[in-house]
């Protein structure tokens, strides 16, 4: 490994986004060589590194495994790796890795449920996280109300929240008849409930949110709720290419090992949405 920022290669050895990674070494999380690092610690295979008073297991960038996930994520499941109030988190049902971790790109919250991507590659998440990739989301969203087209033109072109102006790149009628009318949204940023709030600032009240797309990634009809499925080595170059990543060597499997990892994908359990007010404690 040649001499390359902390932050990089935590991520890529799947503790966690580069973006998170640097959060951790501004916590004091993390010491290089016995002393606390700092943002722009350069290191190299000859450093000892620790992560929460752990020695760190290092991948190297030609170990390093790159595969993604798409998750299905049911209304009820916290977004977050543990959870201090015992709820479902989306880490509970995925399939788990010899090395690494798996990272999430993005969230949702408690109540939205929908499309979550999950990697084993720090960088492919760093840049389909960071704002300069210009990823959109789309979401699927029913909203109780009177939409008039005013309103709509108003969504597009701009609303003042607490934390600044927000808008929809695009918002479309998709179905529905009576009160409840669902729309198709397209925003650029992950702000907190940003599309939530959007509606909310127009007197609407929103009684489903529904992720359907992740910039190319969409979530197929096939990966029903709290089921994932894993990309193909060919859909993760194409997506590699389109991010600007060098692509790597496909994952190697051990005959039992893919039969295993296959045997679960064929065995999952749909879990529906019911929301937190039906979870059982």
């Amino acid at each position: 490994m040649s001499d390359e920022k902390l932050q990089k290669v935590l991520a890529r050895s799947g503790y966690g986004s580069r973006r998170e990674m640097e959060r951790w070494i501004g916590e004091g999380r993390v010491s290089v060589n016995g002393r606390s690092a700092t943002l722009g610690d350069r290191v190299s295979h000859r450093d000892q590194i620790q992560v929460n008073g752990r020695a760190a297991t290092i991948v190297s960038e030609a170990e390093s495994p790159r595969r993604v996930l798409i998750y299905n994520k049911p209304v009820g499941e916290v977004s977050t790796r543990h959870d201090p109030e015992g709820r479902p988190t989306v880490y509970d049902h995925l399939p788990p890795l010899r090395t690494g971790r798996w990272i999430a790109i993005g969230r949702l919250d408690l109540n939205t449920s929908g499309l979550l991507v999950f990697t084993t590659d720090g960088e492919l998440a760093h840049m389909m996280m960071h704002p300069s990739a210009n990823i959109d989301r789309e979401y699927a969203v029913r909203v109780l109300g009177n939409v008039p087209e005013e309103m709509l033109t108003r969504l597009k072109e701009g609303v003042l929240l607490e934390d600044g102006m927000a808008k929809f790149t695009d918002v479309r009628f998709f179905d529905g008849d009576g009160a409840n009318k669902w729309y198709h949204c397209v925003v650029m940023e992950g702000r907190n409930r940003e599309v939530r709030r959007l509606w909310e600032s127009q007197g609407l009240q929103v009684s489903r949110l529904k992720r359907v797309r992740y910039g190319s990634l969409f979530l197929p009809s096939d990966v029903k709720a709290g089921t994932w499925k894993e990309l193909t080595q060919k859909d993760i170059k194409v997506l590699s290419s389109k991010l600007g990543l060098d692509q790597k060597k496909p994952v190697r499997m051990k005959p039992a090992e893919k039969e295993k990892l296959e045997r679960r994908y064929k065995h999952q359990q749909i879990r529906h949405s019911v929301g937190p007010k039906h979870r059982k404690d």
